[in-house]
């Protein structure tokens, strides 16, 4: 049996890994983001011409987006968008939704209160106290500044 020494053995490596296609990936989380982003527009669009204000507006298109990232999850379509969309699709408030709907999804067998409840905050709660602690923070020091008067 032949030996191979370091820099062969490095060689024969470089040659056997595949090579990454970026412009691919780009191209692909460019597009499923962007669509992510066309549908919150038109989410936006509809409830402006339903006569609700800005507020509403804002809560209602997070609120629909959440939903349609949470549903897709559930019955299996985000993910495959996922891998095509890659970034695309995790960066917006829908892949926030999938990230807590897909742990949730995986241990439903377990049962609804000890699999999909508690793992269901797994990615949630992390964030969920950062927030909630975050948003303390800010109103003390807004408060210390004289805000609050």
């Amino acid at each position: 049996m032949d030996k191979l020494n370091k820099k062969d053995y490095q060689e024969y490596a470089e040659r056997k890994v595949p090579r990454p296609t970026y412009f691919k990936n780009i191209f692909w989380a460019f597009v499923v983001g962007g669509l992510i982003c066309i549908l919150g527009q038109v989410i936006k669009n509809w409830l402006i011409g339903r006569g609700l204000d800005e507020n509403e507006v804002a809560a209602g298109t997070s609120v629909l987006l959440v939903f349609l990232g949470s549903f897709l999850t559930g019955i299996g379509i985000y993910d495959k968008i996922s891998k095509v969309g890659g970034a695309g699709a995790a960066v917006p408030i829908t892949g926030f939704a999938n990230s807590i709907v897909s742990p949730a999804m995986e241990f439903k067998r377990e049962g609804y209160v000890f699999g999909v409840a508690a793992k269901m905050f797994t990615i949630a709660g992390p964030v969920l106290v950062y927030g909630v602690g975050s948003s303390i923070m800010v109103g003390i020091i807004y408060l210390l500044l004289g805000g609050g008067k």
